[in-house]
């Protein structure tokens, strides 16, 4: 049992530059084709580069034949080649979905259910109170719009008032 702990831990090396911040722990990793580590936490995921980013700004992350691909705040999909990602694959779904605590689409141009509109979503950061909310219009929805931002404020006033959130 040791010898499989051993084996698959962490080297020290990678462990000291993370930077991880107090009560933070390391939950999973995985090895990238070159070598490096990708490193999930408690409260974030640790890039090769030394790049940290806190779950609750993944918007999404996917699994296909080329690695881990991520998508965060307002950047561009990024595509990290993970060829066995073992525990970190469930690590990374189980801590992103973690951090959404309402997911919910508004129709903004018409009230027919599926219509364009807006995907609201509560996200809280792991071990925080504090909410912050995510606007993602459908394509065709105009967010500079007076008119749709007026609906939007509406919506969201409802729906806070009904998740209680």
């Amino acid at each position: 049992m040791l010898r499989w702990l051993r084996r698959h831990a962490l080297p020290s090396e990678i462990r000291a530059r993370l930077d991880l911040a107090p009560g933070e722990r390391i939950i999973a990793h995985a090895w990238t084709e070159n070598g490096t580590a990708v490193v999930a936490t408690t409260a974030a995921l640790h890039l090769p580069e030394g790049r940290r980013i806190p779950w609750e700004r993944i918007d999404q992350a996917r699994w296909d034949d080329t690695g881990l691909v991520l998508t965060t705040e307002d950047e561009p999909e990024e595509v990290i080649p993970l060829p066995r990602p073992g525990r970190l694959a469930q690590a990374v779904y189980e801590r992103v979905t973690a951090t959404i605590v309402v997911s919910r689409h508004v129709p903004l141009l018409s009230d027919v259910e599926g219509a364009p509109g807006v995907r609201f979503i509560a996200r809280r950061a792991p071990g925080s109170t504090d909410i912050t909310w995510q606007l993602r219009y459908d394509e065709g929805v105009d967010p500079e719009s007076p008119e749709i931002r007026q609906r939007t404020q509406r919506a969201l006033a409802r729906l806070r008032e009904q998740t209680g959130v």
